[in-house]
């Protein structure tokens, strides 16, 4: 196709040579579209995808298709599993070999790219997205959030702010008598009663499952009870990071008498998300502390094993004010970068935006998160009912939920199916007034872009540390002074400067 129309452009302008119009003809190959490439742009835009695939197969082409016709586009995904994927895009990147669109792994992916998108190798977009319908209707708070340096070069996958609290097994916690918990005391009550009276039965109870994850685990939602702040607090008018507080220390210290205790799953920190959930779907671990919309899953696979199991959720925990608290995410999971090594002109930009616009429309929105109506879900009261073939929707509805733009907004509510993962829901929206947030979001340190996650890993591994016993609050000063050391002192002066010059 592509040579045949090459035949025909060049028959135009061997014709229109004689009537002094070749010079118009060749201009347009630089200029503007010339008049064969103005009717291409009415035709299906071509994009190549990259995307993270967190089930066993790469799905059927069923809702690819859908899509490819409800946004006019002809799409090529290369599905890389999710155990590979950050090595995968690193490579790509590294060979200049990246696809057109692509979804970056996490929030950390991003930081990472910081760096890259300030040298000039990713595409701004924040000055176009005025011209498309969906794309200027974006949340200007979580936009300001994924700036780098001030501009906008990413769109945003949306994600509920605060997700995290307490799922605990209320069968056993109703045989013992105990409430929700409502402050960290009661956390630290119900895992005692469930050790001491051996809720699991035979040996088995290990109160706590937790992973190895001090963010996405259970360190940090419990750290917001102690009065830790979120990544970086302000101190006497000057930011600092969390582990210089003393609500991280008091956290430490918890977990630390949990862990002696015998209260958390001792290995918890070489644990894996799938052994930890493992935990809970076995019956042995009675709490789960991390995204309270878990408990759905948790729920169906518990009951294979255990038919009597009755999750509950909580996130109402009161931090050392007496108010709850929880921590917030910056509005976004992860974000979507257009590099220029795969994007050459700002016209193909345009085009493959116009397509990313649709993905925020109500109907595209709806098919990457539900899939087709009355084939994945059907309709009761206006509510998304998924259809009773769990099979059926992970092989071809589940993977796209990672190319999913929003998550709530543009898309019909879900009618669910149990009460406590309505209730997560709940208490999730309600946590947006009482959570913690980052006051670095916004702020960009060229140092921690290079160097943060690596410094990152010793403030980690001297956490786990001293939680284990291995080390005491001496040998923890020690693990911070050396972060500061290599580097850390530079991020602390860094963020501090944007955070004076933007007026606090």
């Amino acid at each position: 196709m592509k040579t045949q129309r090459f035949k025909q452009i060049s028959a135009f302008c061997a014709l229109t040579l004689a009537a002094s119009v070749f010079a118009g003809c060749a201009n347009k190959t630089d200029g503007g579209a010339a008049a064969g490439d103005a009717a291409a742009d009415t035709g299906p835009v071509k994009i190549t995808m990259m995307a993270n695939l967190q089930t066993p197969e790469v799905p059927s082409d069923k809702l690819e298709k859908l899509i490819e016709e409800k946004t006019n586009s002809q799409l090529e995904i290369s599905w890389i599993p999710d155990g590979s994927y950050d090595e995968k895009f690193q490579a790509s990147f590294a060979t200049g070999t990246l696809p057109q669109v692509v979804y970056l792994k996490n929030q950390a992916s991003f930081i990472l790219m910081r760096d890259a998108m300030k040298d000039g190798q990713f595409w701004e977009i924040g000055p176009l997205l005025k011209d498309y319908p969906n794309l200027k209707s974006l949340n200007q708070e979580t936009l300001k959030n994924t700036a780098v340096a001030g501009k906008i070069y990413t769109l945003y996958q949306e994600r509920q702010p605060s997700r995290t609290g307490i799922i605990y097994r209320k069968d056993w916690a109703d045989k013992l008598g105990l409430a929700a918990p409502q402050t960290a005391d009661d956390i630290y009550n119900m895992l005692k009663k469930f050790k001491e009276t051996d809720a699991a039965g035979k040996g088995n109870t290990i109160p706590l499952s937790d992973r190895n994850d001090l963010v996405y685990g259970a360190f940090k939602t419990v750290s917001m009870y102690f009065g830790t702040p979120n990544n970086w607090g302000v101190v006497d008018g000057k930011l600092v990071p969390e582990f210089e507080t003393k609500g991280y220390l008091d956290t430490m210290k918890f977990f630390q008498k949990l862990h002696k205790e015998g209260l958390i799953n001792q290995d918890f920190p070489v644990t894996s998300k799938t052994d930890q959930q493992n935990l809970m779907y076995s019956g042995k671990s009675g709490m789960y502390i991390g995204t309270m919309g878990d408990v759905k899953t948790m729920q169906e696979k518990t009951v294979k094993n255990v038919p009597d199991a009755m999750y509950d959720v909580t996130n109402e925990i009161k931090g050392v004010d007496g108010k709850n608290v929880s921590w917030g995410l910056s509005g976004y999971g992860t974000v979507v970068v257009f590099p220029k090594s795969a994007i050459k002109t700002e016209n193909e930009l345009k085009r493959i935006l116009g397509v990313m616009d649709k993905f925020y429309s109500p109907e595209v929105a709806d098919l990457l998160k539900y899939g087709i109506e009355n084939e994945h879900y059907s309709l009761k009261d206006g509510k998304v009912q998924p259809v009773q073939d769990p099979k059926l929707i992970e092989k071809e509805v589940r993977p796209y939920l990672n190319l999913a733009l929003y998550e709530t907004t543009n898309v019909k509510p879900a009618l669910f199916s149990m009460p406590s993962h309505e209730k997560a829901n709940t208490l999730s929206n309600a946590a947006e007034k009482f959570m913690v947030q980052d006051p670095t979001a916004a702020l960009d340190s060229p140092t921690y872009n290079s160097t943060g996650s690596r410094l990152q890993d010793i403030i980690k591994d001297a956490t786990y540390q001293f939680i284990l016993g291995k080390i005491d609050e001496a040998g923890f000063k020690a693990a911070v002074d050396k972060w500061k050391k290599d580097g850390g002192q530079k991020i602390i002066d860094e963020y501090n400067a944007q955070y004076n010059n933007a007026g606090k």
